[in-house]
């Protein structure tokens, strides 16, 4: 809107991205000089001259830093990524493919591989999940529960022989539950089967670490935790099977080929540092604001919870409330809190321009009419009471415009 001012709007869409974080930009700093000065960092991570070793180092200090973040147990199972979009996709292609392959390689090229993803995921799951079904996969898709949880009885129900992978996010990024990761990824284990989570929500938000949760691969994104957009990394464990997604010059040990963007990955690590330092402190902060905030959304005529999100439950992100409201649709609350200096949207950034009802709300058993009534606001580090205060009083005013 052409009077925006970023001094005065109050920003309540961090599921969507959050602002570049003082850590991220101090940490790209040096890597952005212009000019010869910046060879002394800005070389290409794989040249062995003195500018290309000291982008190596950097890029592996950078690695160290957010596997130690992310619970992994060496820096080589973090591989850089463009974002959590192609981490996701190589994650899907990369293990369905390589356990095709073994079976194959076992003399059972016959048994039609299935891969199961829960039907509440990220289009970055769920459209790969839909191109391996075109190449000769058998895919299944989770039902969630009407408060948006992929329970382990409805995964242990569709396990199977022919399973060889499954997919189930960490936290949903429209209403925010969190799923059992430990206990579905050990399901899928027990029947023989490997798993990936799409981790991007939960980050800094609740506890994740890589190695308790016991996963094959996860999916992460920087800039949903303040650091820059176009870089995020594919956890994948030691020795898990996986074909590269993307192929040429054979860089992050020929998992993704792709001349290494060193600045963004220094400004990731440091985003993640500081996102996992204060995810105790901030998840008690920001669930305190969530639960002030559905208790006053709730008092409003024709604004109702879309869960039940008992006050100071784990059971969901801290930082998301989402509504159903009756009679507006998204797009015309969100454009009039955007007049009133409020950032909110109704789900997923990626989908924002569709006109259709959110599948995750659809999967969850709402109606389509209801659904086209959804408001997602989501919080994050920078966001106050007195934030939270004032968009309940301006909720007010767009339901009564």
């Amino acid at each position: 809107m052409s009077n925006f001012d970023p001094a005065t709007y109050t920003y309540l869409d961090y599921a969507a991205t959050a602002p570049l974080s003082e850590e991220a930009a101090e940490a790209m700093a040096p890597y952005l000089v212009p000019g010869k000065l910046n060879l002394a960092l800005g070389g290409n991570a794989n040249s062995l001259n003195s500018p290309g070793r000291a982008a190596f180092a950097a890029m592996e200090q950078a690695r160290k830093q957010l596997a130690f973040a992310l619970g992994a147990a060496r820096p080589q199972e973090v591989v850089f990524t463009s974002g959590a979009t192609e981490a996701d996709n190589a994650a899907l292609f990369g293990l369905a493919r390589a356990a095709r392959r073994q079976l194959q390689l076992e003399g059972k090229g016959s048994t039609v591989p299935k891969v199961l993803v829960s039907a509440i995921e990220h289009d970055a799951v769920l459209a790969p999940a839909r191109a391996l079904a075109a190449e000769g996969f058998a895919v299944e898709y989770l039902a969630p529960n009407r408060q948006g949880f992929v329970e382990p009885a409805a995964l242990e129900r569709a396990l199977g022989p022919d399973v060889v992978l499954v997919s189930v996010q960490t936290a949903n990024s429209e209403v925010g539950s969190v799923m059992d990761i430990a206990r579905l990824a050990a399901l899928a284990h027990a029947s023989g089967a490997l798993f990936h989570t799409d981790a991007v929500q939960a980050l800094g938000k609740v506890p994740v670490d890589v190695g308790q949760l016991g996963v094959d691969a996860a999916s992460f994104s920087a800039h949903k935790i303040g650091g820059p957009k176009g870089i995020g990394c594919l956890y994948l464990k030691a020795r898990t099977p996986f074909e590269p997604f993307l192929l040429g010059g054979g860089q992050e040990n020929g998992l993704r080929s792709s001349t290494q963007n060193v600045a963004a990955m220094a400004g990731f690590a440091a985003a993640a540092q500081v996102a996992v330092e204060a995810q105790q402190e901030e998840e008690l902060r920001l669930r305190g604001l969530r639960d002030y905030l559905y208790r006053e959304l709730a008092a409003l005529d024709g604004v109702r919870a879309t869960v039940e999100v008992a006050p100071g439950s784990g059971d969901y992100l801290p930082n998301i409330v989402h509504v159903l409201v009756d009679g507006l649709e998204s797009q015309t609350m969100i454009l009039r809190f955007d007049m009133l200096g409020f950032g909110v949207s109704g789900g997923s950034a990626c989908s924002s321009q569709s006109l259709e009802p959110s599948h995750v709300l659809r999967a969850m058993g709402v109606s389509a009419d209801d659904a086209q009534g959804a408001l997602r606001i989501s919080m994050g580090r920078l966001t106050t009471q007195d934030d939270v205060a004032r968009f309940a009083q301006a909720a007010r005013q767009v339901l009564e415009w």
